[in-house]
């Protein structure tokens, strides 16, 4: 399939039909999202496509031979030998998912490298270093990248292969993709500040970039990973020291900011009375950590909105918070809110969207929808129609608790969709809690009996809420997968309530009157955990219809260990990890550590596991595949620290 950006999507400077480069642009658009001919199919994208389908239509590896799956190469990462260099940078796991373009993987690592790889062999043919731990250990989640974006750069002497990167020092870096070096022509020897441009002055190490970025055109669209609550350690003086999140675009043949949209509206601008008492001056974060979305045809790029700071007392900032914990729909030229969507009115419980949205093309009673599908940590899935921003199914705004702490006025009311069910376990009481036994759901009343709970939304307190799911979901940065031959959504999720409970702040430090205590989870009686299983799982919804054709554990999880306590053997009951997904022609396959860190193989239409191949390390990206002269591998990032690997299967 290929996909062009016609000059109606353009503005009006670059549509001229005399353009040189706006030919080029609809060449470059003109992507292989299918295996072709020869054999060879590419994974271009860090979920394939800019929608996130994670989807491959690729069958080689099927039912009847997926048991034979066995390790081709292992590329141990080049940051392995940095960490020995320099172990006071030690980096967070190896989460990035490979791309590949012309028989090359080109992949990231935490410590702000890139490596070029041949797909077949496993032989490096180069790696460039940004040198990302020359400003220390970056914000939030210190060394950490999911991945990097192929483009083909118009130029005078024709189409120049470029990888383009954003780093978590906060640079945006442009690479010849056929030799690692930088392109020279762009920015300043290859890279540009983000800290710059953002309308306030920003400490570089507080804001970073993570995300694989996309494309769209000349134009790539970038979010940022921002603290989101008082440092004291850091910057104890002033609230208005934390960066702002808003998304800007920047133009790839000269490095240069385009636009920007703020995330938290200046005055005179849409959304900026949601905002009380100015509070859209000082305040920061309300960015987007994780990946974004993108449609080529419409020219749109969807934004995954996260939550303001602070993450939990939002008495400084009353009101809605516009565009806080929001889908928000922009056109990528220019950076103009095409619509929007808030799913969590004055965020309280850091329900940042976790993951890209997933653009999805179904058929809801005999009516064709180009829509966008976004699952969240509380466990919802809000489906758009992708041009208009209107809801596939209704959403309801109900009402919810109001908070018990001096000076927070949390929202009256909060959007509910009527359509799909919540995929995972919302809010805590009597029906949540585990019941093996009646001894077991005693003990476990009377823990929660120490704290404030409720339903979902029940907010943040001085004693201490637990809140279900917490703040690593339900849904989390891995995201779902779909199918867009059958329209079923797959989405991997976890069962891990969390206690929030807040102290007040000291006036001189921060303009935040109270902060998180920090968040600890909660543990049920007898050391198992505080409500019933599966802790983890996998649920399958068909997007026509919003109803789940299977739910199932992801894992058998601590089944053994309840067995042992003499209760009665419960199945299988999940593990509470991230389990990323990818699905085939054939399969659906999931990255998870069960004991043993395997990828699974499962029969889309039941769940049911086919194989388990064991991996070498634990899985911690997403997995993908590709095909290189008819043969197709599946790769993964595995392990971390010193011991990190990008793993690769094949049939034999």
């Amino acid at each position: 399939m290929c996909r062009f950006i016609t000059t109606s999507h353009l503005s009006d400077s670059t549509s001229k039909a005399s353009s040189p480069i706006v030919l080029l642009l609809s060449l470059v658009l003109c992507l292989p999202t299918f295996a072709q001919d020869n054999g060879n199919y590419d994974w271009l994208h860090y979920g394939n496509d800019l929608g996130h389908s994670k989807y491959a239509p690729l069958d080689q590896i099927n039912a009847s031979n997926v048991t034979d799956l066995e390790i081709n190469w292992e590329w141990e990462s080049i940051d392995n030998q940095a960490v020995e260099e320099r172990p006071q940078h030690v980096p967070a796991g190896f989460k990035a998912t490979p791309i590949t373009r012309n028989g090359t993987i080109y992949v990231s690592t935490p410590l702000g490298q890139i490596a070029a790889i041949d797909a077949q062999s496993g032989e490096q043919h180069w790696a460039f270093s940004t040198n990302t731990w020359e400003h220390g250990r970056p914000a939030n989640n210190g060394f950490n990248h999911r991945g990097v974006t192929f483009w083909e750069k118009p130029t005078a002497n024709g189409i120049e292969p470029r990888i383009i990167m954003t780093t978590a020092n906060a640079f945006l870096w442009s690479i010849d993709a056929e030799t690692g070096e930088p392109d020279l022509s762009f920015g300043t020897n290859g890279k540009t500040d983000l800290t710059l441009g953002l309308g306030r002055e920003v400490n570089r190490s507080m804001i970073a970039h993570s995300a694989a970025v996309p494309i769209i055109g000349d134009t790539v669209i970038i979010g940022s990973v921002v603290y989101d609550q008082p440092m004291f350690d850091m910057l104890p003086e002033k609230l208005t020291d934390l960066p702002p999140g808003h998304v800007r675009g920047f133009d790839l043949i000269t490095g240069e900011q385009k636009w920007i949209f703020h995330t938290i509206p200046k005055q005179g601008e849409y959304g900026n009375e949601t905002w009380m008492d100015d509070s859209w001056k000082v305040t920061g974060a309300t960015n987007i950590w994780t990946m974004l979305s993108a449609d080529p045809e419409l020219g749109y790029v969807y934004l995954p909105v996260g939550n303001p700071g602070n993450d939990f007392y939002g008495g400084q900032r009353l009101g809605d918070n516009l565009f806080g914990t929001s889908l928000v729909a922009l056109n990528a030229e220019t950076g103009e809110r095409v619509w929007h969507y808030q799913i969590v009115h004055h965020e309280l419980w850091d329900y940042d969207p976790p993951a890209a949205p997933t653009l999805v093309d179904i058929t809801v009673d005999g009516r064709d929808i180009k829509a966008v599908a976004m699952v969240t940590k509380q466990a919802f899935i809000y489906v758009f129609d992708r041009l208009t921003g209107e809801p596939v199914w209704p959403i309801e705004e109900l009402p919810v608790p109001a908070s018990t702490v001096p000076g927070e006025r949390a929202s009256p009311t909060q959007p509910f969709p009527t359509k799909p069910a919540a995929f995972d376990q919302q809010g805590i009481s009597q029906n949540t809690l585990i019941d093996f036994t009646p001894e077991l759901r005693q003990e476990a009343l009377e823990i929660i009996s120490q704290f404030d709970y409720g339903g979902l939304y029940t907010p943040p307190s001085l004693k201490g809420t637990i809140t279900l799911p917490g703040w690593t979901g339900g849904a989390e940065w891995s995201g779902a997968a779909f199918d867009p031959e059958t329209s079923m959504y797959y989405i991997p999720s976890v069962t891990s309530p969390i206690v929030i409970q807040l102290v007040e702040n000291d006036p001189a430090q921060t303009e935040f009157a109270y902060r998180r205590d920090g968040i600890r989870n909660i543990n049920g009686p007898q050391g198992l955990p505080i409500t019933k299983p599966p802790y983890g799982r996998v649920s399958a919804v068909n997007l026509n219809t919003g109803e789940y054709e299977w739910v199932r554990p992801n894992a058998e999880g601590i089944r053994q260990q309840i067995i042992e306590m003499g209760i009665a053997d419960p199945g299988p009951v999940g593990v509470p990890t991230v389990a990323p997904l990818m699905v085939t022609k054939t399969l659906l396959f999931q990255a998870i550590t069960d004991g043993i860190p395997v990828l699974r193989a499962m029969d889309k239409a039941t769940g049911e596991t086919i194989a388990d191949i064991p991996l070498p390390a634990i899985p911690q990206g997403a997995p993908m595949t590709y095909m290189v002269d008819g043969k197709q591998y599946i790769a993964i990032s595995c392990g971390g620290g010193s011991d990190a690997r990008m793993v690769t299967l094949s049939l034999p």
